[in-house]
């Protein structure tokens, strides 16, 4: 069984894109016993295992990449197959789509207490699945979140250019000198094919059927892993998907529980459930109004997909038109959100941390409906390369990782 295994690693690391490593790889103390990278499909989690096993052991004989649905781990076991390699002198193990295997994280947590001397990292697509995990593994194990592309690491792919990361604060105090130093032109062209097809590193197979595989991974989201996870009836998958719909092709969601519970014939709970499922699946964000206390547990203000490659994607099924507002604030959501704490604010979108005041447009937009909010009020306008005092390039908040 353990030469099957090898040379499926073999293989797989020969096959391995080791050009550009995404913002996460520095970010991870790969000291730990115990790694989980978290994310979802799609974001390059594979890739980042395997190239930090290619950069720091030299053979097989140290480190192992098997990947947890394997036709021979599921019959060997993965405490087996585990205590297989280890046995034989092995240091580490990278373990991909745990979350493919039935029990995992009672055998994850056996292999961690029983071989202390080495290693294991390990990944999942469904961030559902792990996290319901976290609770009883968080005392062994480290988690990092893997995000999808941001517009400053697609412009790396794409151009082959080492770009800075800029801070919130360098954005909104110095974004003028900070878009007339990037170098990549026409940056505008570029930002209008990320939105479209940048944030899965598809693109570098092409992007004639880009789209398409967006398409697929949010069809395994919800037929996998939240039908998976959640033991759901088949007749409840689609009022998920429907929920995509409505979230798609709005601009910002606002969910009116009551209305879609009847439009859709089930009851609020079942509404509430679904919202619940597919933000825990990470298609959707869901951003609540600038609050505390009690108001914290409130239905969400609006709801956003997670990205715009998803809205395109959703869209261009629907064979209607992304509308361009919906696509601007849902760039801005998802990079800010990262990192960013994100509220709906009640006179401009969006306030972050807080304290800083966003209205998201696009080059036309004047400052009128901020000029009453004081100094930390700022637009972010698309279609504009540089910008000029509270006016900021929306393009910029894609370098924030």
């Amino acid at each position: 069984m353990l030469n099957e295994l090898i040379n499926i690693h073999t293989y797989v690391l020969s096959t391995a894109e080791n050009r550009i490593r995404r913002y996460l790889y520095d970010q991870i103390n790969w000291q730990n016993q115990a790694i989980c990278i978290v994310g979802t499909r799609g974001v390059g989690k594979t890739t980042l295992m395997l190239q930090h096993l290619l950069a720091e052991y030299q053979s097989v004989s140290e480190a192992l990449y098997i990947s947890a649905d394997n036709i021979h781990v599921l019959a060997s076991g993965l405490f087996d197959s585990a205590q297989n390699y280890f046995s034989q002198g092995g240091k580490i193990l990278f373990i991909d789509e745990v979350h493919k295997y039935p029990n995992w994280s009672i055998e994850i947590k056996n292999i961690i207490d029983t071989f202390k001397k080495c290693k294991v990292v390990f990944s999942g697509s469904s961030s559902i699945d792990l996290l319901q995990s976290k609770g009883d593994l968080s005392r062994r194990v480290v988690y990092y979140d893997l995000k999808g592309l941001s517009f400053r690491e697609y412009l790396q792919f794409t151009h082959d250019k080492k770009l800075p990361t800029f801070t919130l604060i360098d954005i909104v105090n110095q974004h003028v000198s900070l878009a007339q130093n990037i170098s990549c032109k026409p940056i505008l062209k570029y930002f209008k094919e990320y939105l479209q097809f940048g944030y899965y590193p598809y693109f570098l197979e092409g992007t004639q059927d880009y789209l398409l595989k967006v398409d697929n991974v949010i069809e395994k989201v919800i037929w996998e892993d939240i039908a998976a996870i959640h033991n759901l009836k088949q007749t409840t998958l689609p009022i998920i998907k429907k929920l995509l719909w409505l979230t798609a092709t709005s601009n910002g969601f606002k969910p009116n529980i009551d209305k879609i519970s009847k439009n859709l014939q089930v009851s609020r709970e079942v509404i509430y459930n679904c919202l619940e499922y597919i933000a825990n699946s990470g298609l959707i964000i869901n951003l609540m109004e600038e609050a505390t206390g009690m108001k914290l547990i409130r239905k969400p203000g609006k709801i956003f997909l997670d990205n715009t490659n998803l809205l395109h994607a959703i869209n261009k099924k629907l064979q209607i038109e992304t509308n361009e507002g919906n696509i601007r604030e849902t760039f801005f959501v998802n990079q800010l959100a990262a990192n960013h704490r994100v509220n709906l604010h009640d006179q401009a979108d969006f306030i972050i941390n807080s304290k800083l005041i966003f209205e998201i447009g696009g080059a036309g937009k004047t400052k009128k409906q901020i000029q009453d909010l004081g100094n930390d009020a700022y637009l972010a306008l698309d279609n504009i390369e540089i910008g000029f005092g509270k006016r900021i390039p929306l393009y910029l908040f894609g370098f924030l990782y």
